[in-house]
């Protein structure tokens, strides 16, 4: 009886495995790693680096079309509270989504191994990954050889956005109007019409109004910290500014322009025209601020501020919208856009709890395919951009307006992947721009009345006519050399932030009578951390990709 009862136990929990492991294919696809299956399987995918909808992608137009071609879907989740709190869980945990964009905790989670290399992987089964990537290849290569995560943006060419995406001074275009349309280049210029205008207009609908505010929250505290260099003439090339002659960078925090800039910024403090919250303020309430109408001016990057200019936008009061500006110290040549660039510190990767990383990737090959691609940025062909018989893509009024509707971008899947997968960038092979803001054609249907007044009056027509071309600079931007934890030059780098985060507030803030003295202060302590191990490293970084942009 007993051995009866035993064969029936063990029969019970055969067929209890063999129930568990068709639940387990099912739910994780091809488990033996060919990835050759065509059957529906989810994978899930972790963004820490962008505020997002969670759902599915097959929930979405492009997802499912994407789901067809491959029978993968993936399960997203993005970030809600604090980056470095949910990706420490993980890595105590050592439990991860398959599919990880850690964004600034980049640098974490490859110290604790949690992606897998991809390097065989795209060898075996990434043709169209290997060609996209293929000029950057040697780039996205970590010291010991590995490819660990995909970089976004791979860039094919040059195009100048006709917006301005990146950093630059921003002022209500209300205050351009009552003065005139005047050309101001300089920050003196700049802060002189914010104060005579604030002093017109004290109050925007029946609040007060603010001069001038800034980002400082959390990891974005360099929109606060970067700009002395851009002031100076220089791109952003991060912590340190590099000399186009001799090649040699130079930490700024310490320099002249950056005590220039926070005496500037004390002074507007001081003649209450400084935001104090600014330095209290999280970056939604930072954006709603600007939403408002009530903040005349400002200093970001337009990639951090486009959902406040895009409510602004919709709002219908070109008034208060925002003209971008390229501000220098002394009017001297400025260096706000980009040159052509290979972000290799940032990007997305297979972890080592993914199910299947031989699918996974295949799904990112056939993304990669530039039909693929073009479906990603510009989305149906006929239904939200045309092509003319030279070939030339563009868009109607109507196609415009129902891709800006955010609605419309998440059923579409527009906003799910217009950025934070593998992607190009720049120009197709057709010679189209990759994504639709940085074709000309597009920019100029998507240009309000307002719009077109305001470039008819400073005589331009695009908004990146007013910046200046970049330089070439093969080393840009430095900000993306990898710099090991753990390091001096990382250990540098946390110290300076902290002592920045303490001082600038206290420099800005301070009576002017005190900025000198507190300035000293922060000298002090400044010239205690070890600043050379910084430069040295940026030293070879600028050395190196020189020699690499030599040999192409």
């Amino acid at each position: 009886m007993a051995k009866k009862f035993l064969s029936v136990l063990l029969m019970l929990i055969l067929l209890i495995a063999v129930a568990g492991c068709e639940k387990d294919k099912e739910t994780s696809g091809n488990a033996d790693g060919s990835g050759d299956s065509k059957d529906k399987v989810t994978f899930t995918y972790f963004n820490a680096a962008s505020p997002g909808k969670d759902g599915n992608t097959n929930e979405t137009t492009i997802g499912k079309i994407f789901e067809d071609q491959t029978g993968v879907n993936f399960k997203t989740e993005y970030l809600v509270g604090d980056i470095n709190t949910k990706i420490g869980t993980m890595i105590a945990s050592g439990k991860y989504p398959d599919v990880l964009v850690p964004d600034i905790a980049i640098d974490k989670v490859l110290d604790a191994g949690a992606f897998i290399d991809l390097t065989e992987l795209i060898e075996e089964h990434g043709p169209n990954i290997k060609k996209l990537y293929g000029p950057h290849w040697e780039q996205m290569k970590d010291k010991d050889g590995k490819i660990n995560f995909l970089p976004f943006a791979a860039k094919q060419g040059f195009i100048k956005d006709p917006n301005i995406t990146q950093g630059a001074f921003w002022i209500q275009r209300g205050i351009l109007k009552e003065a005139g349309y005047p050309k101001i280049k300089t920050l003196d210029e700049y802060f002189a019409l914010l104060e005579d205008y604030q002093k017109k207009h004290p109050e925007v609908n029946g609040a007060s109004t603010i001069g001038f505010t800034a980002l400082t929250y959390d990891w974005r505290f360099f929109a606060l910290s970067n700009v002395p260099n851009h002031l100076a003439g220089y791109p952003n090339d991060g912590e340190v500014i590099v000399d186009m002659k001799t090649h040699k960078t130079d930490v700024y925090a310490d320099n002249d322009i950056t005590k220039r800039y926070l005496k500037e910024l004390n002074e507007l403090n001081s003649k209450g025209l400084f935001d104090k919250e600014s330095f209290v303020a999280n970056y939604d309430e930072y954006l709603a601020k600007l939403a408002s109408g009530r903040v005349l001016g400002f200093f970001d990057y337009g990639w951090q501020v486009n959902q406040a200019l895009d409510n602004l936008k919709a709002a219908g009061n070109d008034d208060l919208r925002y003209m971008p500006l390229p501000i220098t110290f002394d009017g001297q040549k400025d260096q706000y856009i980009d040159p052509p660039a290979f972000i290799n510190n940032r990007g997305i990767g297979i972890t080592v709890s993914a199910k299947d990383p031989v699918r996974i990737i295949k799904y990112f090959d056939n993304m990669v395919k530039e039909e693929n691609q073009k479906l990603m940025f510009w989305g149906i062909k006929d239904e939200t951009y045309s092509v003319d018989d030279k070939g030339r893509f563009f868009q109607t009024e109507e196609q415009y307006a129902k891709t800006s509707d955010e609605d419309f971008r998440d059923k579409s899947g527009l906003n799910t992947f217009e950025y934070y997968w593998p992607m190009g960038d720049m120009l197709y092979s057709d010679g189209n721009a990759w994504v639709p803001g940085k074709q000309p054609e597009v920019a100029q249907v998507a240009y309000t009345d307002g719009d077109k007044a305001i470039l008819e009056a400073y005589g331009v027509k695009v908004f990146s006519d007013l910046f200046a071309d970049p330089d070439d600079r093969p080393w840009y931007p430095t900000w993306s050399a990898v710099v090991e934890q753990g390091s001096d030059a990382q250990i540098f780098g946390q110290r300076k932030t902290d002592l920045t985060k303490v001082y600038f507030p206290k420099l800005v803030l301070a009576k002017p009578g005190d900025f000198d003295k507190v300035w000293d202060e922060y000298i002090k302590e400044f010239n205690t951390l070890d600043v050379k191990a910084l430069e040295d490293l940026m030293d070879k970084v600028v050395e190196d990709r020189i020699k690499a942009a030599a040999k192409k």
